[in-house]
């Protein structure tokens, strides 16, 4: 018996120590961070930002309770929150916020647990977009200014959550998307055609204002261009006709009778031209034909008679 008794005794011993350890020994692993709980007050940070303790521990009593969070960054999925930007325009946007619990202490006596965390990241998410993109319009939300919103409303995220002693790091907040409203859709579309079909006016009319001036330009520059040809024409003309005259008349007063002949031909091409003229003179001895008759002497002959 007493040899049963004491092996009996030494299996409960064994059984509670086994206990005891297993209760007292936890692993924390390189990926997470803990904090030791001692009825419902924590006492102990283990393996927090920026210290050690990875691996086996021991809670010491052994009725602490270890609890577990994930070191590393972790993300939000915001719900899609309308939000009515500063040009009374609804969009419909959805966020996304990466996150990391910078102090588990804060973090355990604010949250207690990740559920509860969720949930008031995404009301301070959604607080924080309305009240940024609320005082923008909608251009710059969609395109124009989105990367410096995304910054001013993540740096307002990080300042509640750090009033709010939250025990978490703000990494990164970006909107996945911002649309309008399915029942909003048709409406804007037909604005913003509207409003393109007027800047699309605006520039015909322009043009065609341009292109009146330029032909008009145009049309000017044309006038003053023959208009300075016609009188530069005109007055080598005149220079001409004058040079021509002058040098008749110097070869007039040179040979009379050439510069008479000269003139008579001239006539004659003139008057009688391809043949077709029909002409009505006096008898044969008319002085108008009397090269016909008496050839270039004509002229001397008449002198002589004269």
């Amino acid at each position: 018996m007493t040899r049963n008794t004491n092996f009996i005794v030494f299996a409960v011993l064994a059984v509670a120590l086994i206990w005891v350890l297993a209760n007292t020994l936890f692993i924390v692993d390189q990926r997470q961070q803990a904090i030791i709980v001692r009825l419902g007050k924590p006492v102990q940070v283990i393996h927090g930002l920026g210290q050690g303790g990875a691996g086996l521990n021991a809670k010491i009593p052994f009725m602490d309770e270890a609890i577990l969070f994930d070191r590393r960054n972790q993300s939000l999925d915001s719900s899609q929150e309308e939000v009515i930007a500063a040009d009374q325009q609804r969009l419909v946007v959805d966020a996304f916020l990466r996150y990391r619990i910078s102090n588990p202490l804060q973090y355990y006596q604010a949250l207690r647990e990740e559920h509860t965390a969720q949930a008031v990241l995404q009301r301070l998410v959604n607080s924080s977009l309305r009240q940024v993109l609320g005082a923008t319009n909608t251009q710059d939300i969609i395109s124009g200014r989105r990367d410096a919103l995304m910054q001013q409303s993540k740096i307002d995220v990080a300042r509640r959550a750090k009033e709010s002693k939250l025990g978490i790091e703000v990494i990164d907040l970006r909107i996945k998307r911002a649309d309008l409203p399915t029942a909003n859709q048709a409406s804007v579309y037909r604005r913003m055609q509207t409003q393109r079909q007027q800047i699309a006016a605006q520039y015909r009319a322009e043009g065609e204002q341009q292109k009146r001036e330029i032909i008009a330009q145009a049309d000017r520059d044309v006038t003053i261009t023959l208009a300075t040809a016609r009188q530069e024409g005109e007055t080598t003309r005149g220079q001409g006709d004058a040079q021509r005259t002058r040098i008749f008349a110097q070869a007039y007063g040179k040979d009379p009778n050439f510069a008479d002949f000269y003139r008579s031909m001239q006539l004659y091409e003139k008057g009688i031209g391809q043949g077709d003229a029909t002409m009505v003179l006096s008898p044969a001895d008319d002085e108008f034909l009397k090269y016909f008759a008496r050839g270039p002497q004509a002229g001397r002959g008449g002198a002589a008679r004269r």
